[in-house]
């Protein structure tokens, strides 16, 4: 379908273009840098919708025939605390990637239409904004990106970050 001024929506083999990464955060930087190349080469790609993230499981949970996934620490937290209250023992597994997942697990989980769980990659109104950022934290001078975390890391929740 092309890039930059050669991209024609017409071109699409699919209507969509699903970018599909591990859980973790490893997994959120892949998928960060994907939407930055899909924003910078194909914009007209993401402006028009056509951009999506699956969202795969972090964990599975299973209390004798019961079986949930979920997808981050809080709901895990929660479908332990509302679902899984029950007798017996609950087994938590966590996925240390999409490789890992039986192939009927990335599938029920992440591929079946019906269960899957898909976030439109959408660049807001404020585009000037958005490529401003995109430039600082993605571009190629490191204190354009020192700043930017200067100017914000009093922001910072220490308690969520990977370090």
């Amino acid at each position: 379908c092309g890039t930059r001024s050669k991209y024609r929506d017409e071109d699409l083999r699919y209507d969509r273009v699903i970018i599909m990464t591990d859980a973790d955060v490893d997994g959120a930087h892949i998928a960060s840098l994907l939407i930055t190349f899909f924003y910078q080469e194909m914009p007209a790609l993401v402006r028009g919708g056509h951009l999506y993230l699956a969202v795969p499981p972090l964990y599975s949970i299973r209390q004798g025939g019961k079986v949930a996934y979920a997808r981050d620490d809080a709901h895990k937290d929660e479908l332990l605390r509302t679902e899984f209250t029950g007798r017996g023992k609950v087994e938590l597994g966590r996925f240390k990637g999409l490789g890992e997942m039986m192939a009927a697990q990335l599938k029920e989980t992440t591929m079946d239409p019906r269960k899957r769980t898909l976030l439109r990659i959408d660049v807001i109104d404020a585009e000037a904004a958005t490529k401003d950022a995109v430039d600082a934290l993605m571009g190629t001078k490191p204190e354009a990106r020192f700043r930017f975390i200067q100017e914000r890391a009093e922001f910072a929740e220490t308690e969520v970050l990977d370090i």
